[in-house]
């Protein structure tokens, strides 16, 4: 090995060992703890080989988290990114009060997710929360939001769209101020109207931007639990629990370990492969140029 390779191997050393120490074997250690019972006081954990994913495949709870996350990644991820596009689109224009909206879209994202959830909280607040004020002043009859097997799902949904569409709109509104003012006079040269030239110029040459989104946007939709825990705890009756917050439940309420390390290892595979599809699948179809 040459002194310059080894130079850079040395330079290289602490990101990899942070990386291996923090990332990688955590990963191969769940994926291991998962063919192993839980270890009970002194008792050690034994091999139980695919136990842990039966009982996983017959849990009832865990079925009612997939079905809630995967409601919950197919409201937020569309909403969240055309609300982001369209708040991007708008700021970008040369519009009175422009740098406080740019402010105003952005300080949900800065403002921490337990902050958020119990801002929410007053405003889903049976009787007296902000948005029971409103409807009783339109004549419409009170309702618990949060404790409501029906809404309590959407409105944590909601909660979500809101705190994140303000973080995907930096992304858009970065990727809009480097394309070439050119392309816009040239368009109004040729008479192009606005929606003509975003469809045609701006959405394809927007596409790397949504693709980093898009990533972002489905593995947000599976790690959100820290919210749940200020409005819901995944009730009334498991109504808006999702996936990482049962993770959480089984693995540190019920410390059945193993089984948690079960769900982690389906988890992290599952949101391993939608990144896998989105990089070699979509990105055939990402203009970069």
């Amino acid at each position: 090995m040459s002194q310059r390779s080894l130079h850079a191997w040395l330079l290289l050393l602490p990101a990899l060992v942070l990386l291996v120490a923090f990332t990688h074997w955590p990963a191969v250690s769940t994926l291991i703890d998962s063919f192993y019972s839980t270890p009970k006081g002194s008792r050690p954990g034994v091999w139980v080989g695919v136990e842990n994913y039966a009982v996983m495949t017959a849990d009832p709870v865990f079925w009612k988290a997939v079905r809630n996350n995967l409601w919950f990644a197919g409201a937020t991820i569309p909403l969240s990114i055309a609300l982001a596009l369209v708040m991007a689109l708008w700021v970008n224009e040369r519009i009175a009060g422009r740098a406080f909206l740019r402010m105003a879209y952005f300080t949900p994202t800065v403002l921490p997710m337990i902050a958020v959830a119990n801002i929410w909280l007053f405003f889903y607040t049976p009787q007296y929360g902000l948005l029971e004020q409103i409807t009783g002043a339109l004549g419409l009859p009170s309702h618990n939001w949060l404790g409501s097997p029906s809404t309590a799902l959407g409105a944590v949904t909601l909660v979500a769209i809101w705190k994140e569409a303000g973080f995907f709109m930096i992304f858009y509104l970065a990727a809009l101020q480097t394309l070439n003012p050119s392309l816009r006079e040239a368009a109004a040269i040729e008479g192009a109207s606005r929606w003509y030239f975003f469809r045609r110029v701006q959405w394809p040459l927007l596409m790397p931007t949504t693709l980093f989104v898009l990533v972002n946007a489905f593995i947000n939709a599976f790690r959100m639990v820290d919210h749940l825990f200020v409005l819901t705890r995944g009730g009334p009756d498991n109504a808006s629990i999702l996936l990482l917050y049962h993770l959480y439940e089984v693995g540190f309420s019920f410390w059945d370990t193993a089984y948690a390390s079960a769900i982690t290892v389906v988890l992290v595979v599952v949101l391993a492969g939608i990144s896998l599809f989105q990089f070699f699948v979509l990105d055939r179809k990402v203009h970069y140029k």
